[in-house]
């Protein structure tokens, strides 16, 4: 089976996926961060749709279209403001699992997820990444018979070799 994770950096926004994973705030309506990006390379439509959806809770993924992103799809997922509380985890790992469930559900074969909650929510990025990555391989191994192509989108060098060092 074609499961695997890869990883770039750069502009999640410019990636040639079936689907973009937005790190967004609770009322999906555009913010700072990755989430402002998106919003900006989607167009205004992403937000018309988006204002339809009602908001979406922490942990929780919701998926819209893509408009005019490379994209086909933008899941917006909810990462935990980080305190460093034993649910923090939980709902970290909630948004990979929600994201890739929601996924599968709509036949998506490639998905790329920025390093979620590592911006303005303070969650630490040696902790977010090795939350991400044990999440992403416990959902293939749950899902053996699924053929998806994940990829780690780094903004920069430094998460890259974070999640290089979450992976020796």
């Amino acid at each position: 089976m074609n499961q695997k994770i890869t990883f770039d950096i750069g502009d999640i926004t410019r990636l040639d996926v079936d689907a973009i994973v937005n790190a967004a705030n609770k009322t999906l309506l555009g913010g700072g961060g990755v989430d402002g990006a998106i919003h900006r390379a989607a167009g205004h439509l992403l937000l018309e749709e988006c204002k339809k959806l009602n908001g979406c809770q922490t942990g929780e993924a919701k998926i819209t279209k893509g408009y005019n992103l490379n994209a086909h799809y933008v899941i917006h997922t909810v990462g935990p403001i980080y305190s460093g509380v034993a649910s923090d985890a939980v709902d970290l790992a909630n948004c990979y699992q929600n994201s890739l469930d929601i996924a599968r559900e709509n036949n998506i074969c490639s998905i790329a997820f920025p390093a979620i909650s590592t911006g303005v929510y303070g969650y630490p990025k040696q902790d977010a990444a090795r939350i991400a990555i044990d999440t992403i391989q416990k959902w293939f191994n749950d899902n053996p018979n699924y053929e998806i192509k994940v990829i780690m989108s780094c903004f920069n060098q430094e998460m890259y070799d974070i999640y290089m060092e979450v992976l020796r």
